[in-house]
């Protein structure tokens, strides 16, 4: 099953965005996909983008050659890499991003250590993404009320 969150469900049923569960597959792979880029790809094909497994290092390797043909198909550029952290704080349960709590703090919330280490790694994330300075902010407060954190 696909896991959508329940922010993103303005634009999950066209897949008109890029979806956080894509979002975290980039970053794992190493492509840095434009909403330019995705916007060419079939309906079909944003879905495979959800679907396709990128777990294991083979599949990791399958989705970045896969997504990088399917770039160079519709745009003729190859795309553009991502340093892949070998490390991502979306996969430390023992530590919160100073960014999140900060944002957290912001808004009047208090998270803990342990309901963050209870989180998946894609719930951090996301919860990472949503409070990077350049990115919009208008979800992170509804990402915090789904994900039980207020």
């Amino acid at each position: 099953m696909t896991y959508y969150f329940q922010f993103e469900e303005e634009f999950v049923t066209n897949l008109r965005c890029i979806p956080m569960v894509v979002r975290y597959k980039l970053d794992t792979c190493g492509i840095k996909l434009k909403l330019s880029q995705w916007n060419q790809f079939s309906p079909q094909e944003r879905q495979a983008l959800v679907d396709k497994n990128c777990t294991e290092p083979h599949e990791i390797q399958v989705y970045r050659e896969w997504l990088q043909k399917l770039i160079i198909q519709y745009t003729n550029i190859p795309a553009t890499d991502l340093v892949v952290e070998p490390n991502p704080a979306w996969m430390d349960t023992a530590n919160i991003p100073d960014i999140v709590e900060e944002k957290a703090k912001e808004i009047g919330v208090q998270l803990t250590l342990e309901k963050w280490a209870l989180l998946t790694p894609l719930q951090r994330f996301a919860l990472i993404k949503l409070s990077r300075p350049s990115h919009e902010n208008k979800n992170f407060l509804p990402a915090l009320q789904e994900l039980n954190l207020t």
